[in-house]
């Protein structure tokens, strides 16, 4: 797996939450898409990112990090605590977690969490569509998910753009996110998703936000909360 891994940063003391978010994406290459000071905001989103991991803390007030993982549990999403008490161990790997990192931690045994943790996400093996059935006027298509080059979401649809043909799904922007290959599309605003080779070149806007072209002639603008994340998926670390 070449792509960053995509996680959450659970913790209630700012310090630690900072230290792990820092340590993951310095020596780890992962991408922290939320860090969360408690239970229920972790919650939230565990259901609004698509991940690979969780980081949980285990004592937090309110929902701790064990109720957490019943929820990521129930989906795709492989768990590492992170704690300061040793004696929720055996609980916390009847959960199945991936690791159990005591805190304070090195940075040398961060790093054999994360590959413990790639090898799991390599070995659960993901099986992404090679089509999806979209409707094209009165009829209804199988289109393979190389021909397309971005999703726009409008109003309670999502336009499909393939080259210069235009193909409506009924579902959720979100939801064609969680059944698409990470490593081939990329969500770069809450409207817009594009796959990875449609990209023809990306311009930085005076704004600080990011213009890409696609190869149909397509122009869609980044949003600021995804642009580290446009980032690191094309490459644009000088821009």
């Amino acid at each position: 797996m070449n792509r960053p891994l995509r996680a959450i940063v659970v913790d209630d003391e700012p310090m630690a939450l900072a230290r792990l978010s820092r340590l993951l994406h310095e020596h780890g290459g992962v991408e922290v898409l939320a860090e969360c000071a408690d239970g229920a905001s972790a919650l939230a989103a565990l259901r609004s990112h698509r991940l690979d991991a969780a980081f949980l803390d285990i004592h937090m007030p309110g929902i701790d990090g064990l109720q957490v993982s019943a929820d990521v549990a129930a989906g795709n999403t492989c768990i590492v605590y992170v704690t300061a008490h040793s004696e929720h161990a055996v609980r916390a790997f009847e959960t199945d977690a991936v690791d159990y990192l005591l805190k304070p931690f090195t940075t040398r045994r961060l790093r054999a969490t994360i590959e413990r943790l790639r090898a799991r996400v390599a070995a659960r093996g993901p099986a992404y569509p090679e089509r999806l059935l979209l409707q094209a006027g009165a009829r209804q298509r199988l289109v393979p998910v190389q021909t397309i080059d971005s999703l726009v979401a409008s109003a309670n649809y999502v336009e499909v753009h393939c080259g210069q043909e235009r193909h409506l799904a009924r579902e959720t922007l979100t939801a064609l996110e969680a059944k698409l290959d990470p490593g081939q599309f990329i969500r770069i605003h809450r409207s817009h998703m594009v796959r990875i080779g449609a990209v023809h070149d990306v311009e930085l806007l005076p704004s600080g936000q990011y213009l890409l072209r696609l190869r149909n002639g397509q122009k869609l603008s980044g949003g600021r909360m995804y642009r580290d994340r446009l980032r690191n998926a094309l490459g644009l670390a000088g821009m």
